[in-house]
């Protein structure tokens, strides 16, 4: 029988290359540039090497693979033990293992626990901003081993038997007890069905046992049940406690942590997130009884660094995949990136991309320099929430205008702007909800009244001359001395953060933060991106640093 010579159409054209091979560092000239001037310069060659290795084809495709294979949860062995074991794609293990040997979950601390100063908040940082660019999910137990160093320092004998494995830059995902391992990591149980937000609700109990306590309830949300111990919250004889709970008792049994269910989430689908009951399980006080909140708060707020740091990674992928793609496809006879309506857009991504690496850079080197500097204590204090609510809640809007940048090619799975996409809403969530981070500020002025006020004339001083801001600085100051202050503490708490941000962007490049300025916080601006009025030459200039022609 004769063949039909009608035949799809195979050939592929005026279709952009992937993006990929590609120096995530290096080719980005505001992360350069901020890592500079936030005192992280000599690890420069350091951060190319990463940028390099996780912009490669290879990590792309574990970053797909392991959102591909999902975890799953073994609750019985074959014999019927309950082992309550989760287990994982290669590709996640892979991941896992890079960001465990460049120490994105321990470089910040020594081998005492102790903070480790110098610039390793920012180079950290940067590390932590590049690997959210290519798989977000498994940085979920690295930002919560990280973390939980800071809640340790309250039990130095417990932080000590600890370090020697928490320390390692191995990873090592066996289950076994953690003082047999190379490598560990931890995750943090605090939220309960009928409290959420609100911990002083947990009903989970603890009762002393010699030494130790045992500890009965549930958590509603368990963070990454893999890890190899917990920080959680329970109901003490005198009050809220936080504990640390291993997942094998000292004589080597599996403790009493029993996972109900995996979460089933809209987005960060490589990490595990459960539902856990506590059956007896064993666990040690950490810090004084009925301060589990003071204690456990030491975590939170390395992990809402963490939170900023992701969100502002995942918008500058997003803008690198649009400004990639624009390059390269044809449109009514020439490049998308050559159409003033798309440089607009692009210009303004760009924009508030350079503006958010800036500002989650300065935030790092707060948190670098707040051990000896009260201004930086008190920065920190007063911004990390403020950059929490700004980048996170910013990101899933600014993923969907990246997809839509790409068409069609944007909303299919196939590419990583739609796992970007899903992935954003749950930084916002996370450890404080944008109201939560809002009222979190309202309670830093409260509280540091005279430390809030020096950090806002700070910030005055560092954004002189730049448009809008002294009107900005006046609304938010008026704002939070008002009686219903909360009512428009969304308002403020977001023209903080944008004054923070033009601060933050005048160290790196003043003229884009006089166009940042101009455009937020002035009158020009609409409220989508690409509704500004920006020069030509100021579009060229954006988009060059953005990532090089």
């Amino acid at each position: 029988m004769a063949q039909s010579s009608l035949s799809p159409t195979t050939d592929v054209f005026n279709q952009s290359p992937p993006f990929e091979d590609v120096d995530l560092f290096s080719t980005d000239r505001p992360l350069v540039e901020a890592v500079t001037v936030n005192g992280g310069e000599a690890a420069g060659a350091e951060l190319a090497d990463f940028g390099k290795l996780w912009g490669s084809a290879a990590m792309a495709q574990r970053g797909r693979v392991a959102n591909e294979n999902t975890p799953k949860l073994k609750t019985y062995d074959s014999r019927g033990f309950r082992r309550d074991e989760v287990e994982f794609h290669p590709a996640y293990h892979e991941l896992m293992a890079h960001s465990a040997r460049a120490g994105i979950h321990n470089s910040t601390w020594n081998e005492k626990g102790e903070a480790a100063g110098g610039a390793s908040e920012v180079v950290r940082g940067a590390k932590f901003f590049i690997a959210s660019q290519v798989e977000t999910g498994h940085l979920c137990p690295i930002t919560m081993t990280r973390a939980a160093v800071g809640a340790l320092s309250v039990d130095p004998a417990l932080r000590a038997k600890v370090m020697p494995v928490l320390g390692s830059r191995s990873y090592d995902p066996a289950f076994a007890p953690w003082w047999t391992k190379r490598g560990m990591t931890m995750g943090m149980g605090m939220t309960e069905k009928q409290g959420g937000t609100d911990v002083r609700a947990n009903i989970t109990r603890a009762v002393r046992d010699g030494d130790a306590d045992r500890i009965t309830g549930h958590k509603w949300f368990m963070s990454a049940p893999m890890c190899d111990a917990f920080l959680v919250l329970a109901q003490a004889e005198g009050g809220l406690t936080c504990f640390f709970m291993p997942r094998f008792a000292p004589d080597g049994s599996v403790n009493g942590i029993h996972f109900q269910r995996l979460k089933d989430k809209l987005g960060n689908r490589s990490n595990a997130s459960s539902e856990v009951v506590f059956d007896n399980a064993y666990a040690l006080r950490l810090g004084e009884e009925g301060r589990g909140v003071p204690t456990i708060i030491q975590m939170v707020s390395l992990t809402r660094q963490d939170c900023s740091l992701a969100s502002a990674g995942l918008m500058r992928s997003g803008l690198a995949h649009a400004l990639h793609h624009a390059r390269h496809r044809s449109v009514f006879q020439k490049h998308l990136a050559d159409q003033p309506l798309m440089k607009s857009v692009l210009a303004d991504m760009a924009l508030h991309v350079e503006a958010s690496t800036a500002l989650v850079m300065r935030l790092c080197r707060s948190f670098d320099r707040a051990p000896h500097d009260k201004a930086e204590a008190a920065y920190m204090r007063l911004l990390t929430p403020v950059v929490k609510y700004w980048t996170c809640k910013s990101a899933p809007g600014f993923l969907y205008e990246a997809m839509e940048c790409l068409g069609g090619n944007g909303y299919v799975e196939e590419g990583i702007l739609a796992r970007h996409y899903r992935e954003s809403p749950v930084n916002a969530i996370w450890e404080g909800s944008g109201n939560v981070m809002c009222l979190d500020v309202l309670r830093a002025l409260s509280r540091e009244a005279d430390a809030a006020a020096d950090v806002l004339r700070g910030l005055v001083e560092e954004t002189k001359g730049l448009p809008g801001v002294v009107e900005a600085v006046g609304f938010i100051a008026k704002s939070f001395r008002q009686p219903d202050a909360e009512r428009v503490a969304r308002l403020a708490v977001e023209k903080l953060a944008l004054v923070a941000a033009a601060a933050a962007l005048n160290e790196v490049s003043p003229r884009h933060a006089e166009l940042l300025a101009a455009t937020r916080l002035g009158a020009d601006h609409g409220n989508l991106y690409g509704a500004v009025d920006l020069s030509d030459q100021d579009i060229r200039g954006l988009l060059d640093r953005a990532l090089p022609a």
